[in-house]
């Protein structure tokens, strides 16, 4: 009789042990992990949390920013979904090859991109796109449209009337005429000023956005030959425009469950942006946040609840 006393407590025993191995193991699944592959020659940073199994986001960062965007949202998905979040070549912590020796160009760096998440076993995957990461996440959706699950775009521009006149000021300028003039309108672009405007203008609550942010950004901007780089990246970025006619086809084609989420204050792409969605995908989900270009710095839980309302219905 005395065995199932024994028993019981042995049983009570197992029970609490597995709990706590079962809760570490998910602990340690949700943790961000910090990594890098090396693709193409390239050692690219990456930021990856939530278990494997689970559907994968993919988190595309824009100018001049890195996977540093995604630091309060990743914790906000990770519990439901497989999270990666990559420095593009020339940005965060990865690599910076300089210009002469890796061509600066959206095609290519997508090209990088695409190549690292066949390193890194990513086949199916929904895209999180703001700023530079539409041009590089559509380039993706061209290529493989089968494997776009869906699309989240945070004023991740993508239509004509979503540019501001931020662009007929200081940017189109550039492309139709390199001179030095103009060229120094663009290099303006690159100084703390106006790195610390992309991330206060707009915003109605700048004291929530931390230092650390813009001027991490300002840090790798000011690397030697960073400038060359960036300058080559906004005289490229006239093919996106150029192409906006490819991914509208691409978007009516697929069909891909498209969720618009944009801060409205935004100086750079202006909220008509997220709204031309509709027009090739009429069931686009579009909200707008009281905020500005970088809303995840202020907004970052009311845009992950979107996102995981949206994708409980889109992916499985």
């Amino acid at each position: 009789m005395k065995l199932l006393p024994n028993l019981l407590i042995c049983i009570g025993t197992l029970a609490i042990t597995l709990t706590a191995i079962a809760s570490e193991r998910s602990q340690n699944v949700d943790q961000v992990r910090y990594k890098t592959q090396s693709v193409d020659g390239v050692n690219i940073f990456y930021r990856e949390a939530g278990d494997p199994s689970r559907p994968t986001i993919v988190l595309l960062h824009g100018f001049p920013s890195s996977s540093h965007m995604f630091r309060d949202l990743i914790p906000e998905l990770s519990g439901h979904y497989h999270i990666i979040a990559a420095d593009m070549p020339g940005f965060g912590y990865s690599d910076q090859p300089p210009a002469e020796r890796f061509d600066y160009t959206f095609d290519h760096i997508a090209d990088v991109m695409d190549h690292f998440l066949d390193a890194v076993s990513v086949k199916k995957y929904s895209i999180y796109i703001q700023d530079y990461g539409s041009p590089i996440g559509f380039r993706l959706f061209l290529k493989h449209p089968d494997r776009i699950q869906a699309m989240v775009t945070q004023n991740g521009n993508a239509y004509e009337e979503g540019l501001s006149p931020f662009w007929s000021e200081s940017i189109i300028p550039y492309w139709e005429d390199k001179s030095p003039a103009n060229e120094k309108r663009v290099r303006d672009l690159l100084t703390f000023e106006v790195t610390k405007f992309q991330y206060t203008k707009g915003f109605s609550h700048p004291e929530y956005v931390s230092p650390d942010s813009y001027t991490f950004d300002q840090m790798t901007l000011d690397r030697p030959g960073n400038d060359v780089i960036q300058l080559a990246l906004f005289y490229d970025y006239q093919n996106n425009v150029k192409q906006y006619s490819l991914w509208h086809d691409a978007l009516r084609k697929n069909k891909p469950p498209v969720l618009a989420v944009w801060g409205k204050n935004d100086p750079i792409f202006l909220p008509a942006g997220a709204e031309a969605f509709k027009r090739d995908v009429p069931a686009a989900e579009i909200y707008f946040v009281d905020s500005g270009h970088f809303a995840l710095e202020e907004a970052s839980r009311t845009i992950a609840d979107y996102i995981l309302a949206f994708l409980a219905k889109n992916v499985k």
